[in-house]
């Protein structure tokens, strides 16, 4: 608490400035929801291509799209210096319609992305300065905008590296900015959870890592790894296509094993770089994250049941959603909503691992 001093009919009062760990968990839930918006728009970004329409990283004019036709055909010439231009959609017949499409679907991505930086920013000053923030919590909330600042610095290496190298981004520099994502995802969630667990009892102390809960995020990081991999290596349609296809999923182009690996790289850059490994790496050890999974929702049950069932919740529809896409020859609604799921599923894990560490 904070003392200090105001007027009321011409007399000195005192007032105490009071910490609201209430309000501010809420807010931060807020913006792990939009965090989870902008997951599902950067997938409508990669499966339209779009990522690449925009050639120029400007953090504060380019809040704003072009406004003239004189403005779009500038973007869309320089577009047109693209490798993805100049080798896939120029031949196609791309037209500056088409390009304001892809142009579209980029620039919601990155205005989503700032809205969340200049929300988190401005409500960190505003309970700052009102002396509302609780003792412990203003590195936390520095460390979460200094996340959001090297998330949009990754993002533009991405872009970069499809802009000037191939038709389309680095497959791991696409992880990366997805997982940096997902890890900034995880931080919100966690700090709101303190916060609102400290609303209802101020002597809580924040919750602990466990070694079963960390165990359980690192299996489940390790499967987005590859599920980035995978969207990155276009390694969805490997598998073949067609609804129940059997030969699709469970099998691979009707067999278990993929007989389109190759090794000739050695196992290790196969394992990064194929898309047929990738593809069976990422839809096999989904299953050793749903078994963990499972034990880890059944031992916070008692604690938190809300968390469990979200738990159990959302892998149960990521893999319908995982097996619906792959059917589907990488349907763009399928394949987003798989995605999307997928930050959900983060959440959820992230909740139940602070169930598993709440302390007395």
């Amino acid at each position: 608490m904070v003392a200090t001093t105001g007027t009321l009919g011409g007399k000195s009062v005192s007032r105490t400035a009071q910490p609201r760990p209430r309000a501010l968990g809420i807010w931060l839930l807020v913006l792990a929801t939009l965090v989870v918006a902008i997951v599902a728009v950067g997938g409508i970004t990669r499966l339209t291509e779009s990522g690449v329409s925009i050639t120029e990283w400007k953090p504060v004019t380019g809040a704003l799209p072009p406004l003239s036709e004189a403005q779009w055909q500038a973007e869309f010439d320089a577009y047109r210096q693209t490798p993805q231009f100049i080798e896939v959609n120029g031949p196609s017949g791309m037209t500056l319609a088409t390009y304001k499409f892809i142009y579209f679907w980029e620039w919601v991505h990155r205005l989503l992305a700032r809205g969340v930086g200049l929300v988190l920013i401005a409500a960190t000053a505003w309970f700052w300065v009102k002396r509302q923030i609780p003792a412990g919590y203003k590195p936390r909330l520095l460390a979460l905008i200094a996340l959001i600042g090297l998330q949009g610095a990754i993002g533009w290496w991405m872009v970069e590296s499809g802009i000037v190298n191939d038709v389309k981004v680095s497959h791991f520099r696409l992880a990366v900015h997805l997982l940096t994502a997902l890890f900034f995802l995880g931080g919100l969630v966690w700090t709101a959870l303190d916060l609102l667990r400290l609303a209802m009892n101020p002597s809580a102390r924040p919750a602990r890592m466990t070694g079963f809960s960390g165990l359980v995020l690192g299996a489940l990081t390790l499967q987005l790894l590859f599920g980035a991999w995978l969207a990155g290596l276009r390694a969805g349609v490997v598998a073949g296509g067609g609804w129940f296809s059997w030969d699709a999923w469970p099998l691979m182009q009707g067999e278990f094993f993929p007989d389109g690996v190759d090794w000739a790289a050695g196992a290790l850059h196969a394992l990064a770089n194929d898309p047929f490994l990738v593809h069976f790496v990422h839809r096999w050890w989904a299953w050793v994250v749903v078994a963990l999974l499972i034990v880890l929702a059944r031992k916070v049950r008692a604690r938190s049941r809300g968390a469990s069932i979200a738990v159990h919740s959302a892998f149960g529809t990521q893999i319908l959603l995982g097996i619906a896409t792959v059917w589907s020859g990488v349907a763009l609604w399928l394949a987003v909503l798989h995605q999307l799921t997928g930050a959900l599923l983060v959440a959820a894990t992230v909740w139940a691992a602070h169930s598993a560490g709440r302390r007395k």
